[in-house]
């Protein structure tokens, strides 16, 4: 059975990320991660860390909905691709360097994301 290990990040979206950064710090306490820096340009996350939660900023001035990430091993990566084609889910595997995600929606169109930092496991399945 493909099992769900956590919740890796969730996407928020705003409007001046700078802005919106300055306030994530100073009243929740999240810093930006370093190692994931590389990703914050033009459209790409800036990824902030509170222990171990996760947020990725994303600027955006148009109304977006909250996309959730679920981390998983390898192992379950491949498991959640065969269980979405098993139940006609239709999705799209995505390499981001460092990790790679599965991303799809929910009969509503709630976004989701299933990523995992054993890239280079899965690169050798794949």
């Amino acid at each position: 059975m493909a099992k769900l290990h956590r919740f890796d990040h969730i996407h928020i979206y705003v409007e001046d990320r700078a802005k919106a950064l300055t306030w994530y710090q100073e009243v929740m306490g999240f810093e930006p991660v370093a190692p994931l820096s590389f990703w914050a340009v033009d459209n790409g996350p800036l990824v902030i860390a509170h222990d171990d939660l996760h947020l990725a900023l994303f600027e955006s001035s148009a109304a977006k909905r909250t996309t959730v990430a679920f981390g998983v091993d390898a192992n379950n990566f491949s498991l959640w691709q065969q269980k979405l084609s098993d139940n006609e889910v239709q999705f799209n595997v995505s390499d981001h360097q460092i990790t790679w995600s599965i991303y799809f929606s929910d009969p509503d169109g709630n976004p989701y994301e299933i990523t995992s930092f054993d890239y280079d496991d899965i690169a050798k399945a794949n």
